[in-house]
C-alpha cells in the first residue's frame, strides 16, 4: 500500500461532512460507523457509508470504514454493506488480539467471495486500544492483511483506562507504545501510525506533537479535524531542505566511492554508504507523494 501521511475519520452519518472532506486532501478518510455515529443511527450511516463509496472512488480518494464490533464479533453487516472495488481496508477498533485479526480476515474472505472481489483485496488497519493487543503487536502487525498498525495517545480515551495512564503534554506516558507499534510495524515491513490530536483546534500543538511522532518513527497520523490535515501532510513528507540536503550527501559519498574511499565529510559530519542508503530512501518517499 502507498503510505498514508493522513488518515482523516468522518462520522459516517452525515454525509455533507463525507462529500466535503475530500477538499481536505487527506491522503485516506476513515468513514466512521462506530463511535462517532449514535447507536440509533448506526443502520442509516451503513447505508449512508456503502451509498459514498463509488462517488468517492470517481473523486480518487482513497477510502477506508471503521466497523463496529460487538463483545464477541465484528459486525458482519458493516462488513457485507462496504467491502467491493471502491473500499481500501477497513480500521478494525479494540482488538483483543491475533484472534480477531484472522476472525475478521475470514469474515472478509466471505464478503469478498460474494461481491466478487479479489479475496484478500480489502486491508486492515488494528487500532491498538486494548493492553493484549498493545503486548501482542508485533503478531497482529504479521498478519497478511495487516497494512498498519496504531499507536495512541488520547487523552481519557480507550488506550488510557486500558492502561491506567494519565494524559501529558509532553506524552512521556505513551512514549514506550508507540516506539513499541514503531518497533512492531518495522520489524513487519507494516507501517506504524501515530495520532489521534484531540485539541483538534490547537494547530500549533498538533504541529509539535506529529513532528515528535515522525521523529519516533511513525509514517503517518489519524486526524479528528479537516484543518489538521495540511500540517501533518506537511510534516510527514520530507521538505525541500531535507530533499536538497540528501541529494548533497548522496553526491558527496558518490564522489568519495569514485576517489575510493567509502566515506567523506559533509556539511560538517561524517557520512558513508549508510547514510547515502538512508537518503535515498527519504528521496523514494519525496517521490511518492508527488503523483
Amino acid at each position: 500500500m502507498k503510505f498514508v501521511r493522513s488518515f482523516l475519520f468522518v462520522p459516517g452519518n452525515k454525509t455533507g461532512w463525507i462529500e466535503k472532506s475530500v477538499s481536505s486532501q487527506a491522503d485516506a478518510l476513515i468513514l466512521d460507523l462506530e463511535d462517532s455515529v449514535p447507536p440509533a443511527q448506526k443502520p442509516e450511516a451503513r447505508e449512508i457509508v456503502r451509498s459514498k463509496l463509488a462517488w468517492l472512488a470517481e473523486q480518487k480518494q482513497r477510502t477506508w470504514v471503521r466497523i463496529n464490533r460487538s463483545p464477541h464479533l465484528y459486525d458482519f453487516d458493516d462488513i457485507l454493506a462496504v467491502v467491493g472495488s471502491h473500499l481500501e481496508g477497513i480500521a478494525l477498533s479494540k482488538p483483543n488480539g491475533v484472534e480477531d485479526i484472522d476472525t475478521v480476515s475470514a469474515m472478509l474472505a466471505e464478503a469478498e467471495y460474494r461481491k466478487g472481489v479479489r479475496v484478500g483485496s480489502t486491508l486492515l488497519l488494528p487500532i491498538l486500544e486494548t493492553a493484549r493487543s498493545m503486548q501482542l503487536a508485533f503478531d497482529i502487525a504479521q498478519r497478511p492483511r495487516v497494512t498498519a498498525i496504531t499507536g495512541l495517545s488520547v487523552k481519557n480515551g480507550d488506550v488510557a483506562r486500558a492502561l491506567g495512564t494519565g494524559w501529558t503534554a509532553e506524552g512521556r506516558e505513551s512514549l514506550f507504545l508507540k516506539s513499541r507499534v514503531v518497533m512492531a510495524a518495522r520489524a513487519a515491513g507494516k507501517q506504524p501510525i501515530g495520532g489521534l490530536w484531540q485539541q483538534v483546534h490547537d494547530l500549533e500543538g498538533l504541529a509539535k506533537a506529529a513532528a515528535e511522532d515522525r521523529c519516533l518513527g511513525m509514517s503517518g497520523q489519524l486526524l479528528l479535524h479537516p484543518s489538521n490535515v495540511a500540517i501533518v501532510n506537511r510534516i510527514y513528507s520530507p521538505s525541500p531542505e531535507e530533499v536538497a540536503y540528501c541529494r548533497g550527501l548522496i553526491d558527496a559519498v558518490e564522489r568519495a566511492q569514485a576517489a575510493g574511499r567509502a566515506s567523506t565529510i559533509y556539511e560538517g559530519e561524517h557520512v558513508d554508504i549508510a547514510h547515502a542508503n538512508t537518503a535515498r530512501a527519504i528521496l523514494a518517499l519525496a517521490r511518492s507523494f508527488e503523483n
